[in-house]
């Protein structure tokens, strides 16, 4: 993958953490500080770690999938991409109400588990880890904080054009998998 193709990747899968964020920010009132840096944190270790884990778990099985590694990348990227366009016109649970350690675990690993899916198409693209996984890890961090803050001040943003944006882009780099 190329810089640009990362950098939307981070930004995909920071759509979650916005709109997580985005719903924790209408919630809080109080302690709104330490609340917004304990979710961005949280979301960001979460989206950076997981795809590493998925990279490495690659390797174990990559001489088994690696003749047919652009449809694998294709296929991750693009149910990954539909997923985001029908949560986004799914009913939504409104009770997101905690912010404790256990719910803070909870919503990092639930907003991750696509970042895991990307770690494999990060491997099977030779693409470099390191750097990925901290374009990610901080693009969730700071999508977060704009989130938590955007829920503050505007209370009714629309997230649904937002994951459908960011579904949007993972099709268009599934298609460009299978086609480069």
């Amino acid at each position: 993958m190329h810089l640009a193709e990362i950098i939307l990747l981070a930004v995909a899968l920071g759509v979650d953490c916005l709109v997580v964020s985005f719903s924790q920010g209408l919630i809080f009132t109080h302690n709104r500080l330490k609340n917004l840096l304990a979710l961005a944190l949280t979301m960001g270790f979460a989206q950076g770690i997981m795809p590493c884990i998925g990279y490495y778990f690659t390797e174990v099985v990559s001489k088994y999938i690696e003749p047919f590694s652009k449809w694998f990348v294709f296929a991750i990227f693009f149910i990954l991409g539909v997923k985001f366009i029908y949560e986004a016109f799914a009913e939504k649970e409104e009770n997101m109400c905690c912010i404790g350690f256990k719910c803070l675990i909870g919503m990092g690993f639930a907003t991750s588990i696509d970042a895991l899916a990307s770690g494999v198409s990060l491997n099977l693209t030779k693409t470099p880890l390191i750097f990925s996984a901290l374009l990610i890890g901080f693009m969730s961090f700071f999508m977060s904080m704009t989130g938590f803050w955007l829920g503050n001040f505007f209370k009714k943003l629309p997230s649904k054009y937002l994951e459908i944006s960011g579904g949007i882009i993972l099709i268009l780099l599934a298609l460009r998998s299978i086609f480069v």
